[in-house]
């Protein structure tokens, strides 16, 4: 269990991690990938405070898969887990799931 409490408009985050596979099947070692800049938001914070004392709240909520620059972040270790922190003008966007089509059966033609 995570013990981290972003403050103001920070976030953590953590990496989703992809496998790469070539189409020969070959797959690339950890250390020859590109980090992924797409990860999943687990705390955020309460938000930024205005100068007359009000608190903006964070657009992204925990569980949001949020994208994000290469060198935007912060690397942490807590517990043998690696997470990232962030401030919220840092995210580039959050990736929305679309909902899968159902499937209409065909008609038969008449």
């Amino acid at each position: 269990m995570m013990k981290i409490r972003p403050l103001s408009d920070r976030i953590v985050v953590k990496r989703i991690e992809e496998k790469e596979t070539l189409r020969s099947g070959i797959i690339i070692p950890d250390s020859a990938q590109e980090k992924p800049q797409e990860a999943e938001v687990v705390a955020v914070g309460p938000g930024k405070r205005l100068e007359d004392g009000k608190r903006v709240a964070i657009d992204v909520n925990v569980g949001d898969r949020i994208l994000f620059g290469k060198y935007s972040s912060s690397d942490i270790k807590v517990d043998g887990e690696e997470y990232l922190i962030m401030r919220e003008d840092e995210i580039l966007g959050v990736v929305e799931q679309s909902p899968k089509a159902e499937k209409q059966p065909l008609k038969k033609a008449s």
